[in-house]
């Protein structure tokens, strides 16, 4: 299902407009990793309609930055030139309800952790094992956010969006939207859609599946068992704080943007080989679940088996004491970040002959260094 309804151009602002512009604006404080430069102007968008004028009011042949929670971004030292948009559109609106299902339409600067802990309390089912991520819920279709065995694609019905070249607003299915493993369609257009809102199908239930072998070793349940919403909840917040990635203003490990790097996704003859050079290497046997006909390996396993530990510094920055994915700020700079990063990617890659994905956006100008294209 799609539809398009094609706007009027139009930059007079309403009588009640209340988005805020700034200039010069820093955007380290707007991000988790707390690092990189000034936008040129910052412009907060409070409305769906003044997020839609903000991004098509641009000048001419610029095409804005749109800025979520900043917990998915890595900011250039050097700032962003031109217009950033900041999402801080608010609204929950349950379109239907029934015995078995509820769907819920979403505005795209709610708190994807408030939903999900609200959900949880409802008893719709679906989010939990989500909990604790950090960020807005119009970046979760983007990178299709999951966690703990689930991914928030099969449960997005339908998301808004704006198309820039077209200045149109449209309405995608759920199916439409090439969902795949931390992948979309709107990923791979970063400068064609804004998401506006996200329209997401629950299930009514005071239980949900337990998917990842982790998770269950925590509740102390088999895999595939069933839990409650507010166990799997307090659980999964519980292994997430323990790695670092539960935003914590005193803890300077979760300075990061989350997992830096995606796990590799391999075929099962190249897993056969790096099990064989694992015991060549006199190494335990690589981290790994099933992903369809292929292997998932553990990015974390290829880092520390690279030579890279948890709590490793360098020029102000380094690896999470207690996550190997996590790349955290300790008072660094971008371009140190991004050389570690770098140097990770290496390493792994002469030694495992995998290259790591990197899972972070960058923004900015990142020509004048090679960092950019390296990653």
């Amino acid at each position: 299902m799609v539809y398009t309804v094609f706007l009027i151009p139009a930059r007079k602002r309403r009588k009640h407009n209340t988005m805020r512009e700034l200039v010069s604006a820093p955007l380290a404080p707007l991000t988790s990793l707390r690092l990189g430069g000034v936008a040129d102007t910052l412009i907060e968008a409070a409305t769906e309609g003044e997020l839609v004028e903000s991004v098509l009011g641009a000048p001419a042949g610029e095409a804005p930055f749109v800025l979520g929670g900043g917990s998915n971004i890595v900011v250039a030292d050097s700032g962003v030139r031109g217009r950033v948009v900041r999402v801080m559109t608010q609204g929950v609106i349950v379109k239907e309800r029934n015995d078995r299902d509820v769907l819920l339409e979403v505005q795209a600067g709610e708190s994807w952790d408030k939903l999900v802990e609200r959900c949880v309390h409802e008893g719709w089912a679906g989010l939990e094992s989500m909990s604790g991520i950090p960020g807005l819920v119009g970046a979760t279709p983007i990178q299709n956010v999951g966690a703990y065995g689930y991914e928030v694609g099969p449960f997005v019905e339908q998301v808004k969006v704006l198309d820039r070249p077209t200045s149109a607003i449209s309405v995608l299915a759920g199916e439409r939207c090439a969902f795949s493993y931390r992948d979309s369609m709107f990923k791979r257009r970063p400068d064609r859609y804004v998401v506006l809102s996200v329209t997401l199908r629950l299930s009514r239930a005071a239980e949900s599946s337990v998917r990842y072998e982790e998770l269950a070793r925590a509740l102390n349940v088999d895999a595939h068992a069933v839990a409650p919403l507010s166990t799997i909840r307090q659980t999964v917040i519980a292994l997430r704080r323990n790695k670092g990635m539960v935003l914590d203003d005193g803890d300077h490990d979760t300075r990061s943007a989350g997992s830096f790097f995606t796990n590799a996704i391999v075929s099962i003859e190249m897993f056969a080989s790096l099990v064989a050079r694992a015991r060549l290497l006199g190494v335990e046997e690589p981290a790994h679940f099933a992903h369809g006909d292929r292997v998932k390996v553990a990015a974390a396993w290829l880092i520390e088996k690279s030579g890279f530990s948890k709590g490793y510094r360098r020029d102000g920055v380094g690896i999470s004491t207690k996550h190997s994915l996590a790349l955290v700020n300790d008072g660094g700079t971008t371009e140190a970040l991004l050389s570690l990063a770098s140097d990770i990617v290496k390493k792994v890659n002469d030694v495992w002959g995998l290259s790591l994905e990197r899972e972070p956006v960058l923004v900015g100008d990142f020509h004048s260094t090679s960092l950019g294209s390296r990653l």
